[in-house]
């Protein structure tokens, strides 16, 4: 005789059948359509410098000043030619046959140069470039046409905003390709050791890229509205995020659904049963990130906005692919999805054992790491809290206070070593002015102090019909005059991106607003600086938004205060942990020059977000079994039973975040390790070892103030929490006493 689930032996056939198909056939249809518009998110995409930029910041501001001053949409490409001898006049003299080559081009308007440098090493043209068209192909057909012209023996080079430009999106490329496969190849593998099905890999990978589809279709209609704003960055995480959290909860729900097989033959009793046991923890945990990355909206840099929203998609996608695609899925396949290794049915008798200490039933390393738990929980708890103070140390030699423009691109690159060639024999800020707006009837009285002030090399108005950034100089009596500003290049004597150029910024808007209240100073250092500062602010703001969304989740999640509030500690630490080692590896591993100022507030909302996900998923479980058992065998029970799945959601999603790092930007790689790393300590140390130990030591206090924790009306089960805790001889003693 079949056996079933109470209340479901009979299932209609429109819930066997009908629903299931339905839903397969809805998740077909939207990734028909999702899937083709993955190659179309190029044209709602910007890489450019706007969209990462502090929305409210002066360097802003003085931005779109400057766009008031172009006549077109055109970005300089900054052509450096670089000899080992001082040029002879004869070589010279080719120069000035290239400038004819270049305008033959015509990429934009007119080229500026040959302009030779003062060690005769060196000539630089700047070459405006329409960027209405195709930027990356026209740098490509700069660079090739400078590169044949020149004579032998000489370096090329395009950079500048253009050929900067250019490269940043040729390193993003890998987006659309090789990080999908290098993510999905990467899970399918780890899926099939953990599952030892040739199928069921196979479906938990398509509710992922199903999801990934829906998501890339939403994305794309809320970028095409003008709704959120996408770029490369925000793009490469949605897919990680999508494949990783997609993945996770439908190792929870599969986990639940295996379970389930174990006490009936009926797979669509078995499938709600497993949607019953799963709905709430996934939910829980689903809505604790969206409103984590939704915080992102409070954050005043455009990089930040733009991720919020987009990965908030994604994961809404992937709750709703959880829910829905794998249920039903899993109800069409039933057993046969984990050939062929299905689960057999348990006797009834032995489907819910009585437990004495939690132990029961449990074998192989969860049982070995319940019984040290049970053993010495405050030793445990402490002993994980002091390693993971002792790596928190780390961040005092973290250094998120931004990196050098030329450092952002760590593969080879033309516009980077053409940085390094325009520093060697050009003014150290030549290429990238600080720009300053001022008022047309101060203008004389504001270049005075421009030229004046200290780190600026030169500096002058820009004439009629100039480049904004690079364009030609023009008189107090005859500057270019834009709704009654005036535009001022200066300069500096050091390296945009260098700490010394911030200084002299600093300077400069300080002495500039002496004399022009209303002047703004921008440009590449100061968009730097804005940035830096912004990110600090955002910090300050965003992390203590997300600790009150979080714990407000679990408190209503599970019914409690103490365990919560242990909860959101317990990630933090973690955290802190994560990104203090992360600091070491990349100053004494990497040799990275530093890190991007938003890397560890994206590294905070990652990580505690995803992180409470796994205590969601075990103490959700131990609240069920803590009603049942009571809470300390309830504590082993829970650990016991989510211990393997939990494991392998934790090396999915450290997995296809350190596919990140196959984009070679350097907030994407140093992004990978600090969320890789940080969720594998998160699933090792804390969820295994740390929550468990302190919630032994706790018993039923953890749940204060709900009734579990005041104790629950005497039973077998519920007097089991008193039970004193069981030394491993006497272990076996109390399973036999059972």
């Amino acid at each position: 005789m079949k056996n079933h689930i109470p209340g479901t032996e009979r299932v209609p056939f429109w819930l066997r059948w009908l629903v299931p198909v339905l839903l397969v056939l809805t998740w077909l249809a939207v990734a028909g359509v999702g899937g083709p518009t993955f190659g179309r998110l190029d044209e709602v995409s910007s890489n450019d410098q706007a969209s990462f930029l502090p929305a409210s910041a002066e360097a802003t501001a003085a931005q779109e000043w400057q766009s008031k001053f172009r006549d077109s949409d055109e970005v300089p490409g900054i052509i450096v030619i670089e000899n080992a001898d001082p040029m002879t006049p004869a070589q010279l003299g080719e120069m000035a046959e290239l400038k004819t080559r270049l305008a033959e081009l015509k990429l934009g308007s007119a080229v500026i140069g040959p302009i030779p440098s003062e060690d005769g090493r060196a000539v630089q043209f700047v070459a405006p470039i329409d960027s209405s068209g195709e930027l990356k192909e026209a740098v490509k057909e700069l660079r090739d046409t400078v590169a044949e012209a020149a004579p032998d023996g000489m370096q090329t080079y395009v950079t500048g905003p253009a050929g900067l430009a250019a490269d940043l999106t040729a390193a993003f490329a890998g987006i659309d390709g090789i990080l999908l496969l290098v993510a999905l190849g990467a899970v399918f593998v780890i899926l099939l050791i953990v599952y030892r099905s040739l199928l069921l890999p196979i479906v938990v990978l398509l509710t992922s890229v199903f999801a990934l589809c829906a998501a890339i279709l939403l994305v794309f209609g809320m970028a095409k509205a003008g709704w959120i704003q996408l770029n490369g960055q925000s793009q490469g995480i949605l897919s990680i995020l999508v494949i990783g959290a997609a993945t996770d909860y439908a190792l929870l729900f599969v986990a639940r659904f295996r379970e389930a097989l174990t006490h009936t033959t009926n797979r669509t009793a078995a499938v709600l049963k497993a949607w019953k046991a799963s709905f709430e923890p996934i939910l829980a945990s689903g809505a604790t990130v969206i409103i984590a990355l939704l915080c992102l909206l409070f954050s005043d840099l455009n990089s930040n906005k733009a991720l919020g929203p987009v990965a908030a998609a994604g994961i809404l996608c992937s709750l709703f692919a959880a829910l829905t695609l794998l249920p039903a899925l899993m109800a069409l396949f039933g057993r046969a999805a984990f050939w062929p290794f299905r689960p057999k049915l348990v006797p009834a008798g032995e489907r819910e054992p009585e437990l004495v200490t939690g132990l029961e039933g449990q074998k192989g390393l969860w049982r070995a790491t319940g019984s040290l738990v049970s053993r010495r929980p405050r030793i445990i708890w402490v002993g994980s809290v002091l390693l993971l103070v002792l790596a928190a140390g780390g961040l005092l030699q973290l250094k998120a206070n931004g990196v050098p423009q030329t450092d952002v691109i760590l593969t080879a690159s033309n516009a980077v070593d053409g940085q390094d060639a325009l520093a060697r024999h050009f003014d150290a800020g030549s290429g990238s002015p600080a720009v300053v707006v001022a008022d047309e009837s101060k203008a004389a009285d504001v270049l005075d102090t421009v030229k004046s002030a200290d780190g600026v090399g030169e500096a002058y108005l820009l004439a009629p019909g100039s480049v904004p950034i690079t364009g030609a100089p023009g008189t107090p009596a005859d500057p270019d005059v834009r709704d009654g500003k005036v535009l001022i290049n200066a300069t500096l004597n050091s390296a945009a991106d260098s700490l010394e150029a911030e200084e002299a910024v600093k300077e400069l808007r300080t002495n500039v607003r002496d004399v022009d209240p209303g002047a703004l100073v921008g440009g590449v250092t100061a968009t730097a600086l804005d940035t830096n500062t912004t990110a600090q602010r955002d910090l300050v703001i965003i992390i203590p938004v997300v600790l009150v969304v979080i714990l407000f989740i679990l408190m209503l999640l599970l019914r409690s205060v103490v365990a919560p509030v242990l909860l959101v500690l317990s990630v933090v630490l973690s955290y802190a942990a994560a990104m203090g080692v992360s600091a070491l590896v990349f100053n004494n591993i990497f040799g990275f020059s530093g890190a991007d100022a938003t890397v560890p507030l994206f590294g905070f909302v990652f990580l505690v977000a995803l992180g409470v996900d796994y205590n969601i998923f075990l103490m959700s479980r131990v609240r069920e079994e803590s009603l049942k058992h009571g809470t300390r065998p309830g504590i082993l029970r829970g650990l016991g039973v989510t211990g393997g799945v939990i494991t392998s959601a934790g090396v999915v999603l450290a997995a296809t975040f350190a596919a990140l790092g196959v984009i070679p930007i350097m907030f994407l790689v140093q992004l990978a390790f600090i969320v890789a790393f940080g969720v594998l300590l998160d699933t090792v140390l804390v969820r295994s070892l740390l929550v468990p130990a302190l919630a032994y030591d706790l018993g039923a206090k953890i749940w204060w103030p709900s009734k579990l924790g005041r104790g629950l009306p005497a039973g077998p089960a519920q007097q089991a929490q008193h039970i004193p805790k069981h030394s491993a001889e006497e272990e076996p003693a109390a399973e036999a006493a059972r």
